[in-house]
């Protein structure tokens, strides 16, 4: 068999029928030089946004089964319309949804992880020549069900795939060039990153920057996946993600701002044993996400104890907090759905006191009070209001000579 590709492409670039006949032309493309092609597609446009209104109009909480095996539709949509592109052009293609190609998964509706891909119908359509197009962001559970594995899932399928066939490459294919160092609509000077490690990539990925699910980048490296972000608009060579050899000196490769972030907090927390675990157990339990956690010690035997959530998590986790509160006896409970989580990302970065000190600096000199900090190896994150978090962004990037 050749050298097996796999390559993804996002709705924006399966928006309309031209655009899905351009993908066609670029997909030939590639086999034509000599690749078996497998290609994940994700739902056109803003289908997914559209099917999810819909359901809305129907019932405020429909059931996660239902809504899977709605939403699971528009990726199938897009994947026969591409297969029939490619058959009018005279070449094999077929296409096969999550639960063909053999993936199985486990774990809640919406939200699943992939636990095993049999590849046996997948290579057996290869070894027929054929282009396969599959439907990303779904796959099929232990009741044969079809459940769909969150939002950003087809570059999750894309990698999967990838790894499980032991692909040459995997292409993600999306509507700008690669990864930025940052978004360019914050930053008109951002650059394009020509490589980038897995580990720079997935801290990115989670701190906010969209190009990239932070499960796919996950999958790429433990499996040692080759990774390209490119355009679907240009022959762009886009951004490649690999590992990188560590270097002593420490580069700020990116800067990311999170804009979908909400603060709780809960005063006057009496300071006793097992609290917080009560507090997070609870609020994890719900299936909400935690980010940043940030303890507060006061005198008295009490402590104020924030959080950080994503936006959408908020007025849930705002419930499940108030009623923790009357069982521990808390003073009270506030939020804040102003600010924005503010990163910088690189490696050996908290290893070198002159970028510490220039990010604290750069945020001084601008007056931007930092509400909650949380560092790793390779990234500096803080909480701060809105306000002044682009004026931020942009200043960071020249200070770090981002620019250059």
């Amino acid at each position: 068999m050749e050298d097996i590709i796999v390559q993804k492409y996002g709705g924006s670039s399966l928006e309309t029928i031209d655009k899905i006949k351009n993908v066609a032309k670029r997909i030939v493309k590639t086999k034509l030089s000599g690749n078996s092609l497998i290609v994940v597609v994700s739902a056109m446009g803003k289908t997914t946004d559209n099917l999810i209104s819909m359901a809305g109009e129907i019932c405020t909480e429909p059931a996660p089964r239902e809504m899977d095996m709605l939403l699971s539709t528009g990726e199938q949509m897009s994947m026969s319309l591409l297969a029939i592109a490619i058959q009018c052009m005279g070449y094999n293609a077929i296409s096969l949804t999550g639960s063909q190609c053999g993936i199985l998964v486990y774990s809640d509706y919406s939200n699943a992880r992939i636990g095993n891909i049999d590849t046996k119908r997948l290579k057996g359509e290869l070894s027929k020549d054929n282009i396969v197009i599959v439907a990303g962001f779904q796959g099929e559970n232990s009741d044969g069900d079809i459940v769909t594995l969150g939002r950003g899932g087809s570059d999750t399928t894309a990698v999967a795939l990838a790894a499980a066939v032991n692909a040459k490459k995997c292409e993600i294919y999306t509507d700008v060039d690669g990864i930025y160092t940052t978004d360019p609509r914050i930053v008109h000077r951002a650059k394009l990153l020509k490589d980038i490690s897995y580990d720079e990539m997935l801290e990115l990925a989670k701190l906010g920057a969209k190009v990239l699910h932070p499960r796919a980048v996950e999958i790429a490296r433990n499996f040692n996946v080759p990774l390209v972000v490119r355009s679907s608009l240009n022959n762009s060579e886009g951004t490649k993600v690999r590992e990188t050899v560590s270097m002593e000196k420490a580069i700020v490769r990116g800067i990311t701002l999170d804009k979908d972030i909400a603060k709780i907090s809960i005063l006057e927390v009496p300071d006793r044993p097992g609290i917080a675990y009560n507090i997070f157990s609870k609020i994890c339990e719900a299936n909400i996400g935690i980010d940043m956690i940030i303890q507060n010690v006061h005198r008295n035997a009490v402590n104020d104890i924030s959080f950080s959530v994503k936006s959408q998590d908020l007025n849930k986790a705002l419930k499940i907090t108030k009623d923790i509160c009357k069982e521990i006896n808390a003073k009270e409970v506030v939020s804040d759905n102003t600010v924005v989580k503010l990163s910088i990302v690189g490696t050996g970065i908290m290893g070198d006191p002159s970028v510490i000190t220039l990010f604290f600096e750069t945020l001084y000199n601008l007056g931007i009070n930092l509400e909650m900090i949380s560092t790793s190896e390779i990234k500096i994150s803080c909480i701060i209001n809105d306000y002044k978090a682009e004026e931020a962004v942009n200043e960071l990037h020249s200070k770090f000579k981002l620019d250059e």
